[in-house]
């Protein structure tokens, strides 16, 4: 018996966890899954093609954030970038760990956090720069951190569950000259907004495909001229001797072409996705009673919205709604299964029971205003259903 199909439309809102591949990434991948398979170190003309197509790859990503193209190095997505960058960087030092200072924030991604926790245990010493209620990081603080001994700083920028932008130029500028490696996760902003390194300042910089309409499973380090990072295991030379194992062709095709496409389009995407976002707060702040954007007078990446409802239990809203065809989340994704407050939204001073009510909404290029319609509306049925069986009848 065949199963049907429901007739319920699905509206999706997690961007921020993972966005689809756009049709003209999937056509330009599927040459080199059959047709161009060779290895692209191969030195016959199949080959020869292949490392053509890497090389332009490596050419479009690197002008999408205006970079040299020898200066982009391809990984298997943001955590092996932020890997890379981090341990690599501090190889590169030849000093032992213990004569390493390094800071990072307290709003930063898993995969930095978890990495600094691993190099603490290795005997490096790490500072954890403070963000205010807005959840942006004290510029003061990190400064009044540094020490003669700090050889890196780790600053997101743009934070995966709020979408806060991070003032990165400005850190970048308090660094200026003291000789202190300045990386960022920009996994959550690259393809969002303009990122442009020359700007930022950043020495290293880390992008994932599959957060702006690329393939899952592949990203890129930018690593800045001058900067030293030794590899983190070893094999042959490949990636300028920084990344060993055979290319993905395919999904470095897809993502160049990822990166392409959206520089075309990212003025008018932001615009347009930008004003549906504000669009949508305004209608959920008008028909729920007692809840508030997080950050809403803070620049945001345009796509995010993160949002506490007061008396409803965060996960409960996201299963009803997705009961209902909406999908959203409660948090980083990254993060699912894990039971407890987001440690980010605890960094900005919510308690932890209220850090548990939030929601965060992360739009796309296929998302319309009835979308949002549909979707506020939705929103505002669960909220009041769930208040009232709360137990405490809020």
């Amino acid at each position: 018996m065949k199963r049907q199909k429901s007739s319920k439309k699905s509206v999706y809102l997690d961007h921020n966890a993972t966005t689809y591949a756009r049709g003209e990434v999937v056509s330009a991948m599927e040459p080199y899954f059959t047709e161009k398979f060779a290895n692209p170190s191969s030195l016959h003309f199949l080959g020869r093609e292949n490392r053509e197509a890497v090389e332009r790859a490596r050419k479009e990503v690197g002008s999408f954030i205006n970079a040299g193209e020898r200066e982009i190095i391809f990984t298997s997505g943001g955590t092996e970038s932020n890997n890379l960058a981090v341990r690599g960087a501090l190889r590169a030092l030849e000093r032992p760990l213990s004569k390493c200072h390094i800071i990072t924030s307290t709003i930063e991604h898993p995969a930095v956090q978890n990495t600094f926790i691993s190099l603490e245990r290795d005997g490096a010493e790490v500072d954890r720069v403070e963000c205010d209620s807005s959840g942006v990081v004290k510029i003061e603080m990190l400064e009044d951190l540094i020490r003669p001994d700090t050889v890196l700083v780790s600053i997101m920028t743009a934070n995966n569950e709020t979408g806060i932008i991070q003032p990165l130029k400005e850190i970048a500028s308090r660094l200026s000259g003291r000789g202190i490696i300045l990386h960022s996760d920009a996994v959550q902003c690259v393809g969002k907004i303009d990122v442009d390194v020359e700007i930022l300042g950043v020495d290293l910089l880390s992008i994932s495909a599959h957060k702006f309409y690329g393939p899952k499973g592949t990203g890129a380090l930018y690593i800045r001229k001058g900067i030293s990072i030794e590899p983190v295991y070893t094999g042959a030379a490949h990636e300028f001797s920084l990344r060993p194992g055979t290319e993905n062709v395919p999904s470095i095709v897809g993502l160049g072409r990822a990166c392409d496409i959206s520089k075309a389009m990212l003025d008018g995407e932001i615009d347009r996705i930008g004003r549906l976002r504000d669009r949508m707060e305004e209608i959920l702040l008008k028909k729920i009673p007692d809840i508030r954007i997080i950050g809403k007078n803070t620049a945001r990446v345009p796509n995010t919205s993160s949002i506490i409802l007061y008396g409803v239990d965060g996960e409960a809203a996201v299963l009803n709604l997705s009961a209902l065809g909406f999908c959203i989340s409660s948090g980083s994704a990254c993060s699912s299964g894990k039971s407890g407050a987001s440690a980010v939204l605890k960094a900005m001073g919510l308690e932890a029971e209220l850090a548990k009510s939030v929601i965060r909404v992360s739009l796309g290029i296929r998302n319309t205003g009835s979308d949002i319609e549909s979707f506020a509306l939705a929103l505002a049925g669960v909220v009041k259903r769930l208040r009232e069986i709360s137990p405490s009848g809020s």
